[in-house]
């Protein structure tokens, strides 16, 4: 009886002492995943310099297949999103303002809510999980089949051939996505203020052209590369780092969605922050 009860409080400090040694690993962890991301960044941007000296190098077939495949057939769903937060936000707006007598001024809020926020905002988490999965799926089954490791003994730069048509594809395509959610959402929140407040079409153009300028579009597009460039290059070293067996692809297909849209909502606040303080 004795022994048993030794046994268990052995038991139970192994798990005390194994989540002390996870927690404190942690930190080492991200360190590390730190130092492998700039790393990553850092030999990306040196092989996008040399293609920039030796044009003739880049498959502009490869970045044309990459654009219809993250552009192309991500408007549907863009601009359903775009339209579905316009109708939601003119909802919830005229809700608040009708308590006011301001109901006109929910064409503001929408407008200033999708093109600054909102509608790039929302592509880029879409587009996270859309295309960080499949750059990781279609990059680690290549890492599976050794197909990576053919092309570095044919003396082929995977970086090259994988990483910089995916990359330049999502920075190209992904402000035309914003731009597409922005017209969505534009046209769901009119629709909904003129059904729910009557306000007429002629009336939300000439309320959103008085009190809106191109700057908050512009604001909200300028986000599009760097959001942009995170997705594609969180996606394609998540793929790189793929094992030979398929869970630890379906591991980082699902970390790089998380990593990817984690650090498109941190860089958008930081974009905030950037933008009040220059009273942009």
């Amino acid at each position: 009886m004795r022994s048993g009860i030794v046994a268990k409080d052995r038991s139970a400090l192994q798990r005390v002492g194994d989540v002390v040694v996870a927690v404190g690993a942690a930190p080492g962890r991200a360190l590390l995943n730190l130092a492998q991301g700039l790393g990553f960044v850092g030999l990306v941007m040196a092989r996008l310099a040399g293609t920039a000296r030796h044009p003739g190098r880049f498959r502009i077939t490869a970045l044309v297949h990459h654009m219809q495949a993250v552009g192309l057939s991500a408007i549907p769903i863009v601009a359903l999103m775009g339209f579905l937060i316009g109708i939601v936000l003119a909802f919830q707006g005229a809700a608040q303002l009708q308590q006011f007598g301001a109901e006109v001024f929910v064409v503001d809020l929408i407008a200033v809510s999708i093109l600054r926020e909102l509608g790039m905002l929302l592509t880029a988490i879409i587009v996270a999980g859309r295309s960080a999965s499949a750059f990781t799926a279609a990059i680690g089954s290549m890492k599976m089949r050794e197909e990576i490791d053919a092309m570095r003994v044919l003396g082929l730069d995977p970086v090259d051939l994988l990483v910089l048509p995916r990359l330049l594809a999502l920075v190209i395509v992904l402000p035309i996505l914003g731009l597409v959610a922005d017209l969505a959402g534009l046209f769901g929140g009119g629709l909904m203020a003129w059904t729910q407040l009557g306000i007429s079409p002629s009336q939300f153009r000439t309320q959103l052209l008085a009190n809106t300028d191109a700057t908050q579009a512009l604001v909200g597009l300028s986000k599009a590369p760097v959001f942009a460039a995170i997705i594609a290059l969180v996606g394609c070293q998540q793929g790189l780092l793929v094992k030979g067996d398929a869970e630890s692809l379906g591991m980082r297909t699902s970390r790089a969605v998380v990593i990817a849209i984690f650090l498109v909502i941190a860089v958008d606040a930081l974009f905030s922050v950037f933008f009040a303080v220059w009273g942009v």
